[in-house]
Order: structure tokens, then sequence, then C-alpha cells
């Protein structure tokens, strides 16, 4: 059975121009009747389609002008908490929603915010993150960035001794390509928004950045309003009753978590939301006035390394710093469990973040993928992306990643699964078989529960993946395979035996 095709879109988003454009969507199949089916489709977009001459329109120029500011995508650290996932690739480039990486994420919201002036600060294995960009946003056969640019700065030595550190944090990594804030390219910048590579949600930075530039603010940040349960997990922010922060606290408990608490109404939550999310968490995300930015990192706090700890906090006893409520779903994907659970909730009835929105769409590169196959197979409540072939099997809750190849009788029930980078041919595959070899996907008569399987993996027949014994953390890479936060992930190009148990 085919189940997955191309349809063509013209509309405008966010003052993009976006013409016979093609869009292709991964299948989104549910248990429920047809009227829930129709409502979970999914969709990406592959930027290879969108027109040549992409054109951000100015509206009211004053103050919202996306011409006059320029966005920073910070790549991360070492990215240690989301390791294995990040054993060989940058935090935003780790695969997510199937067909996706998380700089897609900030890349699309700058396109569908008008903002066309892009830098990228990378530094830890940043090989597959720069060729996914170069691929998805480039000017030969990516988005046509008009009069703006995307450029990637890589982390650099330079000469005299201060110029042999690298990054030494967010701030610092911005303060070592200061020079590129006064240069030609930026001299009609007003104002530079700070953005993480490794969040998921869909925001209009342009609204955030009116918001700035209105309440007459030196930084903004933007916040989520937060409940008794998961507020002490945060940086949390306290506001005067004009949305001027006035303290920080990092993860407070007990008494010093209730001193936190602020009238969330001041920044725009109704009074019974706003009872019940009395805390401001910082997502991360801010804007500076370019003069202020500047000032900051070169001579008002000039060995402060990060923005979150040191930056900020201290700018806002000497500069107007004010909050700015972002009251939508936002997820932080710096640990496995956060990483597993956001994928897995794509698939809910329902969910709470889509990746389809026909007037602000989700970017990603473009693949010249067939449709996936399905034969004989169950699937429940899960995501399947392009190029996969599914043979006589079972997949419950469960995302599974371009060209996936699912085996018969196999049984999948809450996994992850990345997918593979390319297709082994029936031939190759046979003659593997032939050998005791194991081809790339997953073999027949294989269970697997509770799983994130990275690109590339060969799980061989008759392997049972449930780690029944619960265990929290194991590190068993000589097998292939991790074990983190109760979560088992099988290794890039690993490969897991036939009748392995786990």
């Amino acid at each position: 059975m085919t189940v997955l095709g191309p349809v063509t879109a013209h509309r405008m988003a966010g003052g993009v121009s976006l013409k016979n454009r093609e869009l292709t969507k991964p299948l989104f199949l549910s248990s429920s009747k047809k009227k829930h089916q129709e409502r979970g489709v999914k969709m990406s977009v592959a930027t290879g389609e969108i027109n040549a001459n992409v054109k951000f329109e100015d509206v009211d120029l004053d103050r919202r002008n996306p011409r006059t500011v320029l966005a920073v995508i910070l790549g991360g650290g070492a990215g240690t908490r989301l390791f294995p996932l990040t054993k060989r690739r940058a935090k935003p480039a780790v695969p997510i929603g199937g067909a996706y990486r998380l700089i897609d994420v900030p890349m699309s919201n700058c396109i569908n915010s008008g903002l066309n002036k892009v830098y990228i600060l990378t530094q830890f294995n940043s090989a597959s993150l720069n060729r996914h960009l170069s691929r998805a946003y480039n000017f030969s056969n990516g988005v046509a960035f008009g009069d703006g640019f995307i450029e990637v700065l890589a982390a650099t030595q330079t000469p005299g001794e201060a110029g042999k550190k690298w990054f030494q944090g967010t701030a610092d990594a911005v303060r070592q390509f200061h020079w590129l804030f006064e240069d030609a390219k930026a001299r009609e910048i007003e104002d530079v928004v700070i953005l993480s590579g490794d969040h998921l949600y869909r925001m209009d930075y342009m609204d955030f950045v009116q918001h700035h530039r209105q309440s007459g603010a030196d930084i903004t940040i933007s916040s989520i309003p937060m409940d008794d349960s998961r507020a002490s997990d945060f940086g949390l922010m306290k506001t005067d009753n004009r949305g001027r922060v006035v303290s920080f606290s990092e993860k407070p408990r007990g008494a010093d978590l209730k001193a936190m608490q602020v009238d969330t109404t001041v920044l725009g939550l109704s009074r019974e939301e706003a009872e019940k999310k009395p805390y401001i968490a910082s997502m991360g995300v801010y804007v500076f006035k370019k003069e202020i930015l500047l000032n900051v990192l070169r001579w008002r706090f000039p060995t402060a390394n990060d923005f979150g700890s040191e930056i900020i906090p201290a700018s806002a006893k000497e500069y107007q710093v004010k909050a700015y409520l972002f009251n939508d779903y936002w997820e932080d994907i710096g640990t496995i469990k956060s990483f597993f659970e956001a994928n897995l909730a794509l698939t809910e009835h329902p969910p709470r973040f889509s990746f389809y929105d026909e007037t602000k769409p989700m970017y990603t590169s473009r693949r010249n993928l067939p449709p996936s196959m399905v034969n004989s197979s169950q699937v429940e409540d899960s995501i399947i992306s392009h190029g996969c072939f599914l043979d006589n099997c079972s997949i419950t809750h469960s995302v599974i990643g371009v060209r996936s190849r699912i085996g018969s009788t196999v049984h999948l029930k809450d996994t992850v699964m990345l997918g593979a980078d390319y297709y082994e041919t029936d031939v190759e595959r046979a003659s593997m078989l032939s050998e005791g070899k194991v081809p790339v996907g997953i073999g027949e008569n294989t269970n697997i529960t509770k799983c994130i399987i990275d690109k590339n993996a060969r799980i061989g027949k008759d392997v049972i993946i449930a780690n029944s014994d619960g265990v929290q953390e194991a590190d068993r890479s000589s097998e292939g395979f991790y074990i983190r936060s109760g979560i088992t992930i099988i290794l890039k190009n690993s490969t897991i035996g036939d009748g392995l148990v786990i």
C-alpha cells in the first residue's frame, strides 16, 4: 500500500512569498476514526521547493521591520546529557520528528518571522550540522535569503594569547565574533535575537522584537509560565508590576521556590491561568539592543562567559531587562528523556506540538524520497516518515524516521527510530543475509519497547529489546547500545546480532 505523496500549495507565510511549493507529508496513522486521521496528518517542507525570489515584507517599519534584526543561533556545548546521540553530531543536528533536525526549528521560525540575517555559532561535532545547513538553507538550491544571509561561524583561534581559547560559553561565543555586528552587513541592525539550537517550539520572533521595542527595554527575555510541578526544574525570574525583571533563582525549592511567585496577569495571563501558573521560567531566548549587547560583552562584563547565569542576572541590576510571555508549547531537548518524550508526544491526539502548520511550516532539507510502502501491517498512534518499508509488522506509539526498513512480524512500541542515511539494494541485503550478516533496519520476529534507534543501525532477527530488569543507566557500547534514564539507545551504525536480548 502506498501511503505518502506530494501536494502543491501556494500561500503567504510570515512575509515569505511561497509559490508552487511542493510539500511532502510524513504519514501520521491513528487508531482513531477517519476524522482523527485527517486531523493528524504531519508535514515537512523541502526547502528546495521554495521559490528563489523570497520576499520579506516590511510591516509597520518602525516596529516590525525584520531587516533591522539579526538572529544568532547557538550551536550548543558538547551535549553530554544527550549522549550518545551527540557522539558524532552537534545537538542541533540531532534528528527529531521523523524527518527534521533540531536546527530546523529556529531556522524555520526565523524564515516564518521574516528574519533573513542569521549567524549560527558551532564548535562541537559540527560536520553533520554544517552539511545539513548547506543542503537546506544555502543560496544555490535551498532557501534564497534575498539581500540577507545565513552564515555558519565555527569556533576558531586567532593570533595572541587570548585567541587560543575556544568558546567558553554562550556569551563568549558571541563575544569572539563581536566585530561582525559592526560589519557592513550589520549597518542596519538595531536588535539582536539570541536563540538556542536545541529547543522545540513555534514562535514569531518579530512579535517578540516588537514587544521589546515598544516596552523600551534594553534586553528582553522570552519566558514561559510554570506551575508548581515543573517550576523547580528551571531557572526562574521575578518581575515587578511593569514586567521588569528584578531577580533570578536557579532551580529553587521549598521556601525559595515560593518566593519566586509573581503575578503573571501583568504579562498577559488570565486571572484563572495566572493562579495555576504563578512562576515564569527563562526559555534561553533573548533580544538585545545591538549597542547594549556590544557594551555588555566587550566593556561591562568582559569576563562573563554565559548569558543565562552571568550576563542576564548582572545586566538586570543596571539595564532595563524585561520579560516577554510566551504562553505556548516549548520544550528544551537537552536530555535523552526529554528527547524521547517530545518525539512520542508528537503522536498524541491532538498533539501539543505539530510540525504541520500551513501558515508557518517547518522547513528541512530536500531528500527526493519515494512514498513509504506499508504491506499487511498494523500501525497505531504513530508517525511514519518518507521512504520507509514496513512489511507485516506492528507499530504502536512510535516515530519512524526516513528510509527505515522494518521486517516481518516485528513489534515496535514506544520507540523512536531515527532512520537511515542510505538504502541497501535487495541484492545487497540478500547477499548479507546469506552470509549471516545483518542488513540496515530491523530483522524479522524482533520485539522492541521503549527504545531510541539511531541512524543506520542493524538489528537482527529474533531480538528482544525491552529492558525488563528496569536498568536506569548502563554503558554497553561494545555491544552497540547504552541505557539512559531507563531508555535503551541503539548506537548509530551499530549491529545487534540475531537473538540478542536486552
